[in-house]
């Protein structure tokens, strides 16, 4: 997608490296804060390129993805906003795939030019190895990146390319030698983790099953697509991947998952349902699965974090009552 924003670009008669309408729509809205928010109510009005960018993630199976930002020189990962489920009240908004996004965030800035000597556009020590969580860096509202990962099931990173916003035309070719190898390098990493299918017994595709690797839950589940697929980007490991179809019994299993990426492929773990039949994967489950909502997912989080913390004369009597019915 060359650009999110055509109306801003229209609008910049005179590039300017600091500032520019050119970040704003015609109606005026930071299309960059303009998503559903995972952590709070966006107030924005979603507006038309939004939409189309939001339906688009949504028919498409995307797994890795970046968007590219001027005004500094930095790789950045998710979480841009975040609340005490996630560690913001330590400065740092953690999600359940740190790993894999800071991984993801090292491959750009070390393989880019000058990215990894984290300096800010004063040359001053800024970022260390080129790197930051967004929300370390600034909090922020509706952005995208959040969005793609909650939502979209695709992990996706910004990439702050150039302390000059609207560079001019003659520093192009250079700018296509600084980041070459680098943008190259991060699209090799689509084959990071495990892929497959989920089937019944005759072998059909079951949408919307929930796939996920133990330990690393995701807020809104990563389900499978309408041909049954699943990606997960993971480091090279050993994990446990859970599969579950509702109202069957899960199936788990372990997998040894090497680096793959300079092979083109990731590791590859079918998971089959013996007890699911064609009607049900058919017709049935679609029916059952509800869309992830388009609310403020982890705020739920954040209260139940806060307020159900119970204490031990309770926790005594739950085990208790846990030991009467076993």
């Amino acid at each position: 997608m060359p650009t999110m924003n055509p109306d801003g670009f229209e609008a910049v008669k005179t590039p300017d490296c600091y500032y520019s309408h050119g970040r704003y729509n015609k109606n005026g809205e930071d299309l960059n804060r303009n998503f559903p928010d995972a952590f709070e109510h966006n107030n924005a009005s979603i507006q038309p390129e939004t939409q189309a960018v939001m339906n688009w993630i949504k028919n498409e199976t995307f797994v890795l993805s970046a968007n590219l930002h001027g005004g500094a020189l930095v790789a950045s990962y998710t979480f841009d906003n975040g609340n005490s489920v996630t560690g913001s009240l330590q400065g740092y908004s953690k999600s359940p795939d740190d790993d894999v996004f800071i991984h993801l965030a090292k491959t750009y800035s070390y393989n880019h030019a000058s990215m990894h000597k984290g300096l800010g556009c004063d040359n001053r020590p800024m970022f260390s190895e080129g790197i930051t969580n967004g929300y370390s860096w600034y909090q922020l509202e509706g952005g995208m990146q959040d969005y793609n990962y909650i939502w979209g099931q695709c992990f996706e990173i910004t990439l702050e390319l150039s302390c000059c916003k609207y560079p001019p035309a003659d520093q192009l070719e250079q700018f296509w030698r600084d980041n070459k190898v680098a943008l190259i390098e991060y699209i090799k990493q689509v084959h990071l983790g495990v892929k497959g299918r989920v089937t019944d017994r005759n072998g059909n595709p079951i949408p919307n099953a929930i796939v996920e690797a133990k330990g690393r839950p995701h807020v809104c589940p990563y389900r499978t697509n309408q041909h049954g697929e699943y990606f997960l980007l993971l480091l090279p490991g050993t994990y446990e991947i859970n599969a579950t179809v509702p109202g069957f019994k899960s199936i788990v299993k372990t997998v040894e998952i090497p680096d793959n990426t300079g092979k083109f492929s990731a590791l590859k773990q079918d998971f089959s349902f013996s007890e699911v039949s064609l009607p049900f994967s058919e017709v049935s489950l679609p029916s059952i699965v509800a869309s992830c909502p388009k609310t403020p997912l982890y705020k739920e989080l954040e209260l139940f974090s806060a307020a159900a913390k119970p204490i031990p004369h309770v926790l005594a009597l739950i085990t208790v009552v846990l030991v009467i019915f076993k």
